[in-house]
C-alpha cells in the first residue's frame, strides 16, 4: 500500500471535465427552486479527498472494479480531465478531429480513475491535512494538503483548480513537487508525434489494463 502510494506521488497526478454543483432542491409547500450550492476550490478538495479515504477503507471489500464505481463520480465531480487531456497533447490537439478529441478525453478519463482505484485500493490509518491556500496570477487557486502515512514519510498534495464556468475543477495535482501533468505532457505529445494517434489510444488502453489487472 505504502509503496503504492509513493510511485503514485512520483509518477501520478490526475485530471475529467466535471460538473460540480448540487442539484437545485424543490420546497414541497411553495415548489420554488432554492439557489444552486457552488462549492469553493477548498471545500472541492477536501470532498475529494473525503471521498477517497472512504474508498480506501472499503477497498478491499470493493475490488477494483467497485473502486472505480465509486471513484468516478467523485473524480467527474472534482476534475477537468477534458481541459487536462488538452493540455497534456499540448499543441497536438488542435491536429486532432474532433472524433479523436473525443476519444481521447474518453480514455484519458479512464485511465485516471482506474489509476486512484489502484493506488487507493486499502487503509491502515491514512489521513489528509488541509494547510493553505494560494491564488495563482491568472485567476487559479492552490490548495495545500499533507497526506498523511502513519509509520512513514508524508506526501505533500499540491491542488491546482480553475472556474469553469461558474465551479472550481481540479486541473493538476502536484505531488511532492512532482508534477503528473509535465510529466504525462511530455510522454503523450512524443507518442503522438512519433507513432501516431491510434498507438497513443493502444497504450493508454494498456496502462488500463493493466490497473485492473493489480
Amino acid at each position: 500500500m505504502l509503496k503504492n502510494i509513493r510511485l503514485f506521488a512520483g509518477f501520478f497526478i490526475i485530471f475529467l471535465g466535471i460538473n460540480n454543483s448540487f442539484a437545485a432542491a424543490v420546497n414541497e409547500i411553495d415548489v420554488k427552486q432554492e439557489p444552486v450550492k457552488l462549492l469553493g476550490a477548498k471545500e472541492i478538495v477536501l470532498t475529494f479527498q473525503n471521498e477517497l479515504l472512504n474508498v480506501m477503507k472499503k477497498g478491499q471489500q470493493l475490488g477494483f472494479q467497485g473502486r472505480y464505481k465509486q471513484l468516478e463520480a467523485a473524480i467527474i465531480k472534482s476534475h477537468d480531465l477534458t481541459k487536462i487531456a488538452r493540455i497534456v497533447v499540448g499543441r497536438e490537439w488542435k491536429k486532432l478531429s474532433d472524433e479523436q478529441k473525443v476519444k481521447l478525453t474518453g480514455v484519458f478519463s479512464q485511465l485516471s480513475i482506474s489509476a486512484y482505484a489502484h493506488n487507493f485500493k486499502e487503509y491502515s490509518g491514512e489521513s489528509f491535512e488541509y494547510l493553505s491556500e494560494d491564488k495563482t496570477a491568472r485567476g487559479g487557486v492552490i490548495i495545500h494538503t499533507v497526506f498523511v502515512l502513519p509509520d512513514d514519510k508524508d506526501v505533500k498534495f499540491d491542488y491546482m483548480l480553475k472556474k469553469k464556468g461558474d465551479n472550481w475543477r481540479i486541473i493538476n495535482i502536484i505531488a511532492n513537487g512532482v508534477s503528473d501533468l509535465a510529466l504525462k505532457r511530455s510522454e503523450y505529445t512524443s507518442v503522438l508525434k512519433r507513432e501516431g494517434f491510434d498507438e497513443l489510444i493502444a497504450k493508454i488502453n494498456e496502462k488500463i489494463d493493466n490497473y485492473a489487472k493489480h
